[in-house]
């Protein structure tokens, strides 16, 4: 309660006990964050999954799903799933039941599984083909249709189209900070170059230069030609 808060997407325990957090991803953060924001989700989860003086085989079986429409790993594959296995031998599983995916909208061509394809493909913007998307998308329409679920669709977009806004506009501050710290330097780098010509016209002595400066002789040589001192 007192620390970094997390609204999930949506989250769903089945029959079996399992623990699915499925979250949906419109813009990928430029920090490029993913990996270490489904970190945090997992261990958020787990500590509401076991209560205080618990044994911890009685941690559900966890899924985070983060649905994306962008690659987030530039790989070109539909599904990236991961679990956790040894360095040295990849054959050793971990076996602590924690898996996270990320689902890729863009790689719908190299999914093997038609569904899949079809789904990956609806989230990608694209018209709904068979059974599993085509009732997915009557759901939506339903769903889009109700004015309480319409409100909060609204609200939701809001928020989504906030968060891109401040996505665009951090990385838009980075490009700034960057244009201005290109600036300095080249600033510097004129003033330095402005003081060789200076030291030139005075006939100091090329090799003196470039011991004040750091220039090599060649860069002084080329500068002074450039301002007919040479």
């Amino acid at each position: 309660m007192d620390g970094k808060s997390i609204r999930l997407d949506v989250y769903v325990e089945d029959d079996e006990g399992r623990v699915y957090d499925i979250e949906m991803q419109c813009s990928n953060s430029p920090k490029n964050d993913l990996a270490k924001r489904s970190r945090f989700y997992q261990s958020m989860i787990d500590g509401e999954l076991l209560d205080k003086g618990k044994p911890y085989e009685d941690l559900n079986p966890s899924y985070v799903i983060f649905i994306c429409t962008f690659d987030p790993f530039h790989k070109g594959l539909p599904i990236y799933t991961f679990t956790h296995c040894c360095k040295e031998d990849n054959k050793v599983q971990l076996k602590d039941e924690e898996t996270r995916m990320f689902l890729n909208s863009k790689g719908s061509e190299n999914a093997a599984d038609p569904d899949i394809a079809a789904f990956l493909r609806y989230v990608d913007g694209k018209a709904a083909e068979g059974h599993f998307a085509e009732r997915l998308d009557q759901e939506v329409h339903f769903v889009k249709s109700m004015d309480k679920v319409r409100r909060e669709y609204m609200i939701l977009s809001d928020e989504i189209r906030r968060r891109q806004r401040e996505a665009e506009e951090e990385g838009l501050q980075k490009g700034l900070q960057k244009g201005l710290q290109e600036g300095r330097q080249e600033g510097r780098q004129e003033e330095r170059e402005s003081n060789i010509v200076a030291m030139l016209k005075e006939k100091i002595p090329v090799e003196t230069i470039s011991r004040i400066t750091h220039y090599s002789l060649d860069q002084i040589q080329e500068l002074g030609k450039m301002h007919g001192l040479l």
